[in-house]
């Protein structure tokens, strides 16, 4: 079984970015740039994990990163899903927000690509919907 992300950010540069480290690493990945798109992806096909970028803008979208989380967390069909937040490197109160709104996980930026891998393996490996059988 294949590991699926759903990656949100509304900076393409960081979007492209994961992107290509997830799907380096043999997972499948839908990345929206708004809130809104990402949970309707996420009740058209459930992933087994969410990265959630706050963008420069501090939201993913119109809606922020922490809106994301309650609004998934609300949701009796994607309230499982785990959450990594990928927060601004010294930004701690996004980091309390996040976890206040439902993260389950954050990772500063920059960040290697290992690091972020590693993050989403731990999340879906324990809630037991998958694993990252290949490293690129």
């Amino acid at each position: 079984m294949v590991t699926s992300v759903l990656v949100v950010d509304d900076d393409p540069t960081l979007l492209r970015l994961v992107e290509t480290v997830l799907r380096s690493a043999g997972l499948e990945v839908a990345s929206r740039d708004t809130g809104e798109a990402a949970l309707r992806a996420a009740h058209a096909h459930l992933p087994d994990c969410a990265v959630l970028g706050t963008g420069p803008g501090h939201t993913a979208g119109a809606m922020s990163a922490g809106r994301l989380c309650r609004a998934i967390r609300a949701d009796r069909c994607t309230a499982d899903i785990p959450i990594l937040l990928l927060t601004e490197q010294g930004h701690a109160l996004d980091a309390a927000a996040a976890f206040d709104a439902g993260a389950d996980d954050f990772l500063a930026r920059p960040f290697t690509a290992q690091d972020l891998l590693s993050r989403i393996e731990t999340l879906a490996i324990g809630t037991g919907r998958g694993e990252i059988r290949s490293r690129g």
